[in-house]
């Protein structure tokens, strides 16, 4: 099966900081991919440039085939939640998804299904304003699915969420990799980890390793030892 991401001896630096260390990796297509690592490891700025937000100083990025950066600017069929989701908040979730459409793919979503697919009500006409954490998060997960992409980049989408809602999208996450759909998130949840994904990566003050397994993970952190 095809690689998805190639990431290629990629490094970055804010200043005389280096926060990303000659990054190699491989993400296989159809697969759910893990990473770890405490706050401020670089986590989130490695996936920014996978996704073309941030320019690396070396190395280089591939998504389906296409050099982020040069082939194309942003990281093609990918959709994507980064940090907190900005949205309209004196707006209804289905109006924000209709105005977030940018009409890349020909056809448009079925909103109504969309909303239900992540837990929220289809025709809800609640301002988003109003919307707890939790129900902000499903919104945010549907307006990354919104376009059909065969990549997804998620950053800590479980935040905010109840037991149920954890468990939703994990089934929700399960059901799009059997479409083929290659996800890339980050969790501090070991059993989003555990659970969830095929290869586990663990960010540690910008060098990136991988773990054997999502099996080896989740028995290490019950107090043993971790073998890569």
């Amino acid at each position: 099966m095809s690689n998805a991401v190639e990431v290629w001896a990629l490094s970055k630096s804010f200043g005389k900081e280096m926060v990303l260390k000659n990054i190699t990796l491989s993400l296989e297509s159809g697969k759910i991919h893990g990473i770890i690592g405490r706050n401020g490891s670089g986590k989130t700025v490695f996936m920014k440039c996978i996704l073309g937000f941030l320019k690396p100083d070396t190395g280089t990025v591939s998504v389906f085939g296409k050099t982020v950066g040069k082939d194309v600017d942003f990281a093609p069929n990918t959709g994507m939640m980064i940090e907190n989701p900005g949205f309209l908040l004196s707006e209804s979730g289905p109006n924000n998804l209709k105005w977030l459409f940018s009409g890349k793919t020909s056809q448009k979503p079925d909103i109504p299904a969309l909303m239900q697919s992540v837990g929220l009500k289809a025709n809800s006409k609640k301002p988003v304003g109003k919307y707890s954490l939790g129900m902000r998060q499903r919104l945010g997960i549907a307006q990354a699915i919104m376009e059909r992409p065969n990549l997804l980049i998620l950053d800590e989408p479980m935040n905010g969420l109840d037991n149920k809602g954890v468990e939703d999208m994990r089934n929700l996450f399960r059901s799009l990799k059997e479409q083929g759909v290659t996800i890339l998130l980050c969790s501090h949840n070991p059993l989003d980890i555990s659970e969830l994904c095929d290869t586990v990566w663990e960010m540690d003050g910008g060098v990136l390793k991988r773990i054997k397994s999502a099996l080896r993970f989740a028995f290490a952190r019950q107090g043993n030892t971790l073998e890569r």
